[in-house]
């Protein structure tokens, strides 16, 4: 059974948005059927389904065959099929459908203001995990690990490693998902759950996204016709989950030519009005080809 995934980001107000099903603990699915006239088309035709909302830019994201990812013991495999897509938040109904915050379901994520308890609970629990190995090597390499993925004993914190660090939480126990089915209770979890492998999935796509926002404008398409330089660092600093410094990021955009001015000003903004850009057509054109570089320099 093929059963065809997608993930679909919006970002507002500075907080990266992913579409939900069934009270959010779901991404939109469906099987693929003899009646779909290709992958795509049956994606599409699930998600507008399920949450009339169409669908624009998508890329196919990971396959998924592993036979442990379902909610029960079954010999039947099921391959899921994933996508990305990205959009601009928009209405939706339908089997609960609705737009959810994707640091509800990584809260670790969000490194723009990270909160010291969450990140002391993570780490002893990985101590605590790391100490019940049996073997003195295997007790080395858990700690290793957990120091690589959550950045801990001074180690750098890597953006990128989303799907790592939930991989780490699910083997030890601390994701919901494996312990509702191995049957280990008692262990602390974190992060709202998601059914069957979902929030694997997710985690693969913001991966993805973060990786891509490093070498391709992907991130106007997520952007209003509009916007200021301000949105525009927000929206980027809410999806790789860390402030960036301002200046060079206004630089950086301005060297490489991205947008350009509409002459209009934003009115709502508190203090004085900032200037509107739009993004540049021909720009976006050339980046397809040659990869444009934004500047997710740390902030001070």
């Amino acid at each position: 059974m093929a059963e065809l995934v997608a993930v679909l980001v919006a970002a507002t107000d500075a907080e990266p948005l992913v579409l939900t099903t069934h009270d959010g603990s779901m991404l939109p699915s469906g099987a693929f059927e003899s009646g779909h006239r290709s992958l795509q088309a049956g994606l599409r035709a699930w998600v507008e389904e399920q949450t009339h909302h169409p669908l624009g830019y998508v890329e196919q994201l990971y396959t998924f065959a592993d036979r442990d990812r379902t909610e029960q013991a079954t010999e039947q495999r099921v391959i899921s099929i994933s996508y990305l897509a990205l959009t601009r938040q928009g209405p939706v109904s339908g089997a609960d459908a609705a737009w959810h915050g994707w640091y509800r379901y990584f809260p670790w994520e969000d490194r723009r203001s990270p909160s010291a308890e969450l990140d002391a609970q993570i780490a002893a629990a990985l101590q605590e995990w790391c100490r019940r190995a049996p073997e003195p090597e295997a007790r080395r390499m858990r700690a290793q690990r957990a120091e690589v993925c959550f950045g801990l004993g001074g180690r750098p914190w890597n953006e990128e490693l989303v799907l790592q660090r939930y991989e780490l939480l699910f083997e030890a126990g601390l994701a919901q998902e494996a312990t509702r089915r191995i049957g280990r209770p008692g262990s602390p979890h974190f992060g709202q759950p998601m059914h069957y492998d979902h929030r694997r999935i997710l985690a693969t796509g913001i991966a993805r996204l973060r990786a891509k926002i490093k070498y391709r404008p992907v991130v106007f398409e997520l952007m209003p016709p509009t916007f200021t330089l301000l949105q525009l660092q927000q929206a980027v600093e809410a999806l790789a989950g860390r402030s960036l410094h301002k200046q060079n990021f206004r630089r950086l955009i301005e060297q490489q030519q991205l947008v350009e001015e509409t002459g209009a000003l934003a009115t709502e903004t508190a203090g004085r009005p900032a200037k509107l850009f739009r993004f540049r057509g021909d720009v976006l054109l050339e980046r397809a080809l040659s990869g444009s570089k934004l500047p997710l320099a740390r902030g001070n």
